[in-house]
């Protein structure tokens, strides 16, 4: 069952100037859990769009495994029935642009899951992103003492999930913490060509987080994302969060293209 948590009033003014702008894609995104892994950036870059380059965070390279729900989504402002909440699940990891003298901050999805054909038709015909439909489900359990927040999602080996429980109360962020490198990225960008990169904008407030008490994690990651990330994953994450999320507005997209000199 749906419930609502974690709502705060700061995202709820934020999401109602949100709805006031003219963009591709409007949602609200709750519960995001995020389990950061250290990789090998040599495999990172075989998957690295032109004119982005990778982004560390002291030094290191991350992939995120993310669990999280959509909540009222809306295509140029249509809700369609049946496909305006669902789970996603995805893999990215975090570059970087300069366009001009400013540095465009963003994540490259490696693959994206949904439970719904129709949202991996858009997503992939529009944005060029890697989605793939499988079957999903999703539990969220507040107790006086703890969050509990679980992502499931099925492949023909059975079901996978990322759970965690965390204390049941949202804090802020710290400055140049690794919760705010892994959140604060505002940038999609996928691979056309090698010639020909996708940009699109994500635009949401600053995330609060759920201090993590314990997590589990089943994937099968070289099923879903091929043998080096397997590798890279046997290990356990760097970190695990759970952000509250906000209302988001992912804007329409445009393309940077590499030129020759």
């Amino acid at each position: 069952m749906f419930k609502r948590a974690g709502r705060s009033d700061n995202s709820i003014s934020w999401g109602l100037s949100l709805r006031m702008a003219s963009n591709f894609l409007s949602a609200e995104w709750r519960n995001l859990i995020m389990a950061n892994y250290i990789i090998d950036p040599n495999i990172l870059k075989k998957h690295l769009p032109c004119k982005t380059e990778l982004e560390d965070y002291d030094g290191s390279y991350y992939v995120s495994l993310v669990g999280f729900l959509f909540h009222n989504t809306r295509v140029m402002g249509v809700s369609f029935p049946f496909h305006n909440t669902f789970e996603e699940v995805n893999l990215r990891f975090y570059v970087r642009y300069k366009e001009e003298h400013t540095w465009k901050r963003g994540v490259v999805f490696l693959k994206e899951i949904v439970p719904k054909r129709m949202i991996s038709f858009i997503a992939n015909s529009i944005y060029g992103e890697n989605y793939v439909t499988l079957p999903m489900k999703h539990n969220w359990n507040l107790t006086p003492d703890s969050f509990d927040v679980g992502y499931e999602w099925k492949t023909n080996e059975g079901w996978n999930h990322i759970r965690v429980v965390s204390q049941k109360d949202a804090i802020d962020i710290t400055k140049g913490s690794a919760e705010e490198f892994i959140t604060e990225h505002y940038w999609g960008y996928t691979q056309i060509n090698d010639q020909c990169t996708g940009i699109y904008e994500v635009q949401h407030p600053k995330w609060r987080v759920y201090p993590v008490i314990s997590y589990s994690i089943k994937c099968n990651t070289e099923l879903l994302y091929g043998k080096e990330f397997a590798e890279a994953m046997t290990h356990p994450p760097a970190s695990v969060f759970l952000a509250e999320g906000s209302p988001i507005q992912v804007r329409k997209g445009s393309k940077v293209r590499h030129v020759n000199n």
